[in-house]
């Protein structure tokens, strides 16, 4: 898959990225805008919920953003790794397993970042990488279209990093699969448990995803356990949770 889409972000009072990662990518939006007020702008538009579904794919994000009645094509371009910078990004993490385990958990290791940059390779963007491009009647980049749709997607980093690797021009499955050419044995994959919730303001959002997305518990399978049991055992557990969430009562 080279493509990921995301489900809109309702509208929330205020949000901000959390996680160290997803607060760089924050500050490469602010450090390259032209006008800080469309940044504050664009944090405002990003908290009312009028960037509609997100597609993220290699090297661009794109969504359509609602404003005053007219509906703009919003893009923000991201340079891609070269296939010598991700050899040499893949190289790092394989050197330390507890790389390989940390991005399976949904972590970014400051050390692995720092270390791919010692060898090269900018994983997170610097001032000027992120370049938006909007059908909007704004000329200072970027508008507040592409800044409000730069900072949901560092809300969507927070929960899974591996949305700036594909941003960075390499799915998911592509790179555990490089990684396995690297390491002795199976690096393990992510068990995805899909969760589907019922709209906003009948059950309570998880943080850090929209409240119509469906929930992604990403598990490493412990060794000796079977994954399809393990999914079969979270998927009731889930169940369960979202039977009390919603009656007060647990289904069995």
């Amino acid at each position: 898959m080279t493509a990921r889409g995301f489900a809109a972000f309702p509208k929330v009072k205020r949000r901000v990225a959390t996680t160290w990662w997803g607060r760089e990518w924050v500050r490469a939006l602010e450090d390259t805008a032209l006008d800080a007020r469309l940044v504050r702008l664009g944090r405002r538009y990003a908290h009312a919920g009028v960037v509609g579904p997100i597609t993220v794919s290699p090297g661009r994000l794109h969504a359509q953003v609602h404003d005053d009645g007219t509906v703009h094509s919003t893009t923000v371009h991201v340079p891609r790794l070269s296939e010598v910078h991700w050899g040499r990004f893949l190289d790092r993490v394989a050197e330390q397993p507890g790389h390989i385990a940390a991005l399976l958990d949904n972590d970014m290791p400051r050390d692995l970042v720092a270390a791919a940059e010692e060898s090269g390779v900018d994983l997170l963007p610097g001032i000027g990488d992120l370049e938006p491009e909007c059908d909007c009647d704004g000329w200072e980049l970027p508008c507040r279209h592409a800044a409000a749709l730069a900072f949901q997607v560092g809300w969507l980093l927070d929960a899974d990093p591996f949305v700036l690797l594909l941003l960075r021009g390499k799915p998911e499955q592509q790179l555990l699969d490089a990684l396995q050419q690297r390491v002795a044995g199976p690096v393990g994959t992510r068990t995805p448990v899909v969760v589907s919730l019922e709209p906003a303001g009948q059950l309570p959002a998880k943080p850090g995803l929209p409240a119509t997305t469906p929930v992604v518990l990403a598990v490493e399978p412990p060794p000796g356990i079977d994954a399809e049991q393990l999914t079969a055992l979270m998927e009731k557990a889930a169940r369960r949770a979202c039977s009390l969430l919603r009656s007060g009562t647990l289904d069995g």
